[in-house]
């Protein structure tokens, strides 16, 4: 929902794009805070509010722990991190009032925060779960150490990073072998490049654009579904996540859970990424 105040919507629209991505399957909706400038969240609710029986249909995301300079909080006078107990909370509940309801299905802590306390994030999300305020808890943008220090405290579902064929950190920094030896599903974040898979006209971008086509069409797919179906493939059963406000735009991504690649297929496009063989 991050781009959600330039979509130009009105709340019945935006009712009518929740309810035809619940109808593709689609029924995560993932928040921050600090989308649209502290926006966001109650553009969602609006439109949740015309129909809250939708609210038992889906499940909602937010982060928290970054303070941005903005008009709509006029105390913040440098963009920085805040994990304190007290900053977790008053954003929580924050986040509630906006989205207009009364608990968040899953909470994550926005970035790394050097000032972080462990088990000051741990208690504060017990006392939210036993609040009925967040049901289960999370991080992003974690480094596989830092995941599992929090995790030893407090069982956490997901790390939610950034990860596509434009950029694979995660799948050799040990983020993804972390997550899969404990059993927990990764959260990715602009699966797609932020759309540079489309456009960058950089040597890299030109030779993955050209592998995804011919596998797209060998495959007779959208170019998308294939880059979507890519990274589902690894065995940490990664949770991509699509940022378009359009609805054609999802069933694509969608449609990337109907198929999978062959390995050689795989390993083509992870040669086209790398610029190299595997060995």
């Amino acid at each position: 929902m991050w781009r959600m105040t330039e979509w130009d919507m009105t709340p019945q629209q935006r009712l009518a794009f929740i309810e035809q991505c619940i109808a593709l399957g689609v029924t995560s909706f993932d928040h921050a805070d600090i989308y649209g400038g502290y926006g966001v969240e109650g553009l969602f609710g609006e439109a949740l509010a015309l129909k809250p029986s939708l609210r038992s249909q889906i499940q909602i995301v937010s982060k928290c722990g970054i303070k941005l300079i903005s008009g709509r909080r006029p105390t913040h006078t440098i963009q920085h991190y805040d994990t304190s107990s007290s900053h977790i909370v008053a954003s929580v509940e924050n986040s509630l009032k906006e989205l207009r309801t009364d608990y968040l299905d899953l909470l994550l802590i926005h970035r790394p925060d050097p000032l972080m306390d462990f088990d000051e994030v741990a208690h504060t999300f017990q006392r939210l779960r036993s609040e009925g305020k967040v049901k289960e808890f999370g991080v992003s943008n974690f480094s596989r150490h830092q995941f599992e220090t929090l995790n030893k405290r407090v069982p956490l579902v997901t790390n939610q990073v950034e990860f596509s064929p434009l950029h694979l950190d995660p799948m050799f920094d040990e983020t993804f072998d972390g997550l899969q030896d404990l059993g927990v599903q990764p959260m990715i974040w602009s699966p797609l490049g932020g759309g540079r898979l489309f456009t960058a006209g950089d040597e890299q971008g030109e030779r993955l654009r050209l592998k995804i086509k011919e596998v797209a069409d060998e495959l007779n797919r959208p170019f998308a579904s294939v880059v979507f179906a890519w990274i589902m493939q690894l065995p940490c059963r990664p949770v991509p996540l699509t940022g378009s406000g359009r609805i054609e735009s999802i069933e694509v991504a969608v449609e990337a859970t109907q198929f999978s690649l062959s390995r050689p297929q795989w390993f083509e496009i992870l040669r086209a990424a790398r610029g190299h063989e595997v060995a």
